[in-house]
């Protein structure tokens, strides 16, 4: 079916302002944020056709008057124009009084042209808009989203009633992908829930139960990543940073590479083995995973390993670092003001209760369990991602025709 093309700007409505970008710096300083108050948008609660309604910037009703220019409404829809760039969510109803910040882009449009959601989620994943905005601004070193840009993206418009249909059956589909990514939560509260009712809280009661020693000796090497620069060639030896690290899985998927030569030249400290524990030590800290992998991998400086002794079961060593009171705790020794790091020698020296090997592998069982249950969900994940975004291309590529 061929339906018109227009450009996101014709479907304004029709009055002053009804596309505006946030207040620049100038018109809202840090010194005048409050604690509570009327909110104010940011980045944060944009995702994909997903409104956040939880804020930590508010203004007075005083400085609202003088922003009310900026104020959405239910059906708006607000934009990112710094950080991922282009990312649309719909202003939902009962929103209150609420403005946006310098970051958005909040575009009122004319309900009678253009049903919110479908305009957001062409936005979010009509090729005819997001390789619009890839091509207007490859090449570009940009400071955000140029908003004429965004006007200027085609998208093929039918009638009202198609554009219901078509975005109720993509919402039908997003909400089983959030579903599903629901998983992760649910094995980070499951794992740390399980550890506390086994052996209870480490900072608080079983340290009276089991002896505690100092980290450093349930290892036999607690060491950082290699500090030289490296190739990061497209293939070869996975160079695994912070940003790889998350509780209990590695992320191989967005890795840069060393190749032979250089991986051979590193040290043991270097390159982990199956059954190490690697922890994030600079920006986000204290994530951590166990090594399940038999090839080779190395680590750069944002990253410690942790080599176990023969003494202790790394998995219970993992549930301990996923404990909530231990994360809080490495969240309180952490250094630096522009980039905050935690200090390897400090953290050898933080105490770990060590019960006896029994009950480290009856909690090893239920972490596999769980584990187990973990990939499956991924996947499951994985294919309904692949499925909503196979409906998306068909939907406006189906349209544009």
């Amino acid at each position: 079916m061929n339906y018109p093309i227009v450009q996101v700007g014709d479907l304004a409505l029709e009055e002053s302002g009804s596309f505006k970008i946030g207040p620049f710096g100038s018109s809202l300083k840090k010194n005048e944020l409050v604690s509570s108050g009327i909110p104010v948008i940011a980045i944060e609660n944009v995702l994909p056709n997903n409104f956040v309604t939880s804020y930590r910037k508010f203004i007075t009703y005083k400085k609202y008057q003088e922003l009310a220019q900026y104020t959405v409404l239910p059906g708006d829809i607000v934009v990112t124009t710094m950080g991922t760039i282009g990312r649309a969510a719909v202003v939902p109803e009962g929103i209150g009084m609420a403005i946006i910040d310098s970051h958005l882009f909040r575009m009122r449009i004319d309900k009678t042209k253009v049903h919110s959601p479908y305009l957001c989620y062409a936005i979010n994943g009509a090729p005819s808009i997001t390789n619009h905005l890839e091509k207007m601004s490859r090449g570009a070193i940009m400071d955000g989203l140029n908003t004429t840009i965004l006007k200027e993206g085609p998208i093929a418009l039918p009638p009202l009633p198609e554009q219901r249909r078509i975005a109720n059956l993509l919402s039908r589909a997003d909400r089983l992908c959030r579903l599903r990514r629901v998983g992760d939560t649910l094995y980070a509260s499951l794992l740390q829930s399980v550890f506390l009712e086994m052996f209870g809280d480490p900072f608080k009661h079983y340290q009276e139960k089991w002896k505690s020693v100092p980290f450093k000796e349930i290892t036999n090497r607690i060491t950082y990543g290699f500090t030289s620069p490296m190739s990061h060639i497209s293939h070869g030896i996975p160079i695994i940073t912070a940003k790889n690290v998350f509780d209990g899985q590695i992320d191989f998927n967005n890795v840069h590479f060393a190749d032979q030569k250089e991986y051979d030249a590193l040290t043991l400290k270097n390159k982990p083995n199956k059954g190490d524990i690697l922890i994030t030590k600079d920006g986000t800290i204290g994530r951590c995973a166990i090594v399940d992998v038999d090839f080779p991998i190395c680590i750069n400086q944002s990253v410690a390993l942790i080599q176990l002794n023969s003494k202790i079961i790394p998995k219970y060593v993992f549930g301990y670092l996923y404990s909530r009171s231990v994360r809080e705790f490495l969240e309180g020794m952490k250094k630096g003001v522009a980039l905050q790091h935690l200090q390897i020698s400090e953290f050898a020296q933080i105490p770990i209760p060590i019960p006896p090997l029994p009950e480290q592998e009856r909690f090893a069982k239920v972490v596999r369990r769980v584990e187990s249950l973990r990939r499956r969900q991924a996947e499951s994940a994985r294919q309904a991602d692949g499925l909503f975004q196979s409906l998306l291309n068909h939907s406006f590529v189906e349209v544009s025709q």
